[in-house]
């Protein structure tokens, strides 16, 4: 699949990851987030930078039950159960976050 981001065409697979981790831009998040029917607030670049961080520290994509410790530890417990992350990402906030993160699918994620 291809994504044509101001005038860059950006390769991803057939599920919407990308092929080159280095091509990631939020305005390719954005982007993406457009597909999906979603408009990127403050809330969900929160959630999307904690994944990169993950990413950067550990070299993997934080599988859903790594993502809620995660929210938890770095944004507070109102911020970390499943159902306030599955608002922000209704496909699945490990999957869907890490695809806007510009990340691989996490680990375990069907």
């Amino acid at each position: 699949m291809q994504i044509d981001i101001q005038g860059k065409i950006i390769e991803t697979d057939e599920q919407g990851y990308l092929i080159n981790l280095g091509d990631w831009s939020e305005e390719l998040a954005s982007e993406l987030a457009k597909k999906d029917g979603l408009d990127l607030g403050e809330t969900h670049w929160e959630v999307i930078n904690m994944i990169r961080g993950f990413y950067q520290e550990n070299g993997t994509a934080p599988a859903m039950r790594a993502l809620t410790k995660l929210a938890k530890k770095e944004l507070g417990g109102d911020k970390s159960d499943s159902k306030y992350l599955y608002g922000l990402f209704p496909y699945g906030p490990a999957k869907q976050g890490s695809r806007y993160a510009g990340l691989p699918k996490p680990t375990g994620c069907v």
